[in-house]
């Protein structure tokens, strides 16, 4: 699975994972170290419950304007 984000405004193919950032952990992509784009909506109050939610398909792809 792959970012739609991170296609769509950076034209770039990465792969989704767990992120975490001051509000939580979240689904996203990253380049490295640097991260691109949050794809989910929501936030996740622990790596497990983010990467729980990205196995099962739980979670909800943000807006692609």
């Amino acid at each position: 699975m792959y970012g739609q984000l991170a296609r769509r405004w950076c034209k770039l193919e990465l792969p989704l994972q767990v992120l975490q950032s001051n509000s939580g952990f979240y689904i996203g992509t990253a380049d490295g170290d640097d991260p691109v784009s949050k794809e989910s909506v929501e936030y996740f109050q622990t790596h497990a419950a983010a990467q729980q939610a990205l196995q099962d398909g739980a979670w909800t792809q943000d807006v692609i304007l």
